[in-house]
């Protein structure tokens, strides 16, 4: 179902909120055109705001600009792109759990765990909304992480990786044949920072960011060869 924009944004904030909940509701393949014209068409606004929101998208690394071609929804990741991603993650992601994990509060704790449980709901469930929730939940428990690590430095290098990581989860997460395998692993992760392991921590989410690099690059090969 197309989503209309409402009238408590600016605009080019509205299409760009519309198009993002389009690419988690599964309606953009990788690779595929985007065609300004009809989008302007469908959502009935004028190319100005549209193109803003592309532009935005564009920063995430969703979408791509070409030359005289105009936008086109980024490719799947090659698999030396893939690896080279989760490689940066496994340096940096370890390091925000370790120093999240000797700041711990009650209220972190609480929200962490809160993540986990609505990962695991809509790793049960099916349908576009629960999409959508877990692509919110897995990137929440990532984010409170990186937040509470107390270093704005490592919170920002982050920051700076998140478009990709969230292409990541929109077009090799979902994919994957086992999606109850990430909440699994952030409950391990929850469970060192309980126990005020920071160390512990910092390992389970090593081990975490392997796992998920192992599944992509088996449910690729998948995809290859079928």
């Amino acid at each position: 179902m197309t989503r209309r924009p409402s009238d408590r944004q600016p605009l080019a904030d509205q299409m760009y909120d519309v198009l993002l909940g389009q690419f988690m509701d599964g309606l953009w393949s990788p690779g595929q055109s985007l065609n300004i014209g009809a989008l302007t068409r469908e959502l009935n606004v004028s190319q100005t705001p549209l193109r803003e929101a592309l532009a935005r998208l564009e920063h995430t690394g969703l979408v791509r600009r070409e030359a005289l071609k105009g936008y086109r929804v980024a490719p799947l990741f090659s698999e030396t792109e893939l690896i080279k991603l989760m490689d940066a993650r496994l340096v940096l992601e370890p390091t925000l759990t370790y120093e999240a994990g000797r700041r711990t509060t009650p209220e972190f704790l609480q929200d962490v765990a809160a993540s986990i449980e609505e990962l695991r709901r809509c790793a049960e469930g099916d349908g576009s909304q629960s999409v959508r929730a877990y692509l919110s939940a897995d990137e929440r428990f990532h984010f409170l992480i990186a937040r509470q690590s107390g270093n704005p430095f490592l919170e920002s290098a982050y920051r700076s990786l998140g478009g990709h990581v969230q292409r990541f989860r929109l077009f090799t997460e979902l994919g994957s044949s086992d999606a109850e395998s990430p909440a699994h692993d952030h409950a391990a992760v929850y469970d060192a920072l309980a126990a005020g392991d920071a160390q512990g921590a910092a390992d389970r989410m090593r081990q975490h960011i392997e796992n998920a690099k192992t599944r992509a690059l088996r449910d690729r090969q998948a995809v290859t060869v079928d």
